[in-house]
């Protein structure tokens, strides 16, 4: 059965760091893209930062190019989101999915991992 397990999360000041974890099991993780999402009230879960099954091809969402960084350990079927320079705005409940930026396993999620950014 597909799951997804996330950690890191907590309560940091602006400006601060943050490393989340999201260890998948359930499929073969090397075969998948891997998205980190989180939860925007009235819009659901957006898509924040991707990573192609080789590593090779990432993406971000604009407002946090340049402070977040996905990676993935495939040895360990584990992504990884360093979060740098956090903000308020970041504050959010974190996911992750397999898939380039939409879930490939929409009915399988994780219980999130929070992020609180205080001023």
């Amino acid at each position: 059965q597909v799951q997804f397990v996330e950690s890191g999360g907590g309560l940091v000041q602006s400006g601060g760091s943050l490393r989340l974890s999201c260890t998948a099991s359930g499929f073969t993780f090397r075969d998948y893209s891997m998205t980190w999402f989180r939860l925007v009230p009235g819009k659901g879960r957006v898509p924040v930062a991707t990573i192609s099954g080789d590593g090779m091809k990432i993406e971000y969402v604009d407002s946090v190019k340049g402070r977040f960084t996905i990676s993935r350990g495939d040895a360990e079927n584990t992504i990884y989101l360093q979060m740098n320079s956090l903000k308020p705005e970041d504050t959010a409940q974190y996911y992750c999915n397999a898939g380039w930026g939409s879930p490939a396993f929409p009915s399988y999620w994780g219980q999130g991992s929070q992020v609180t950014v205080s001023e």
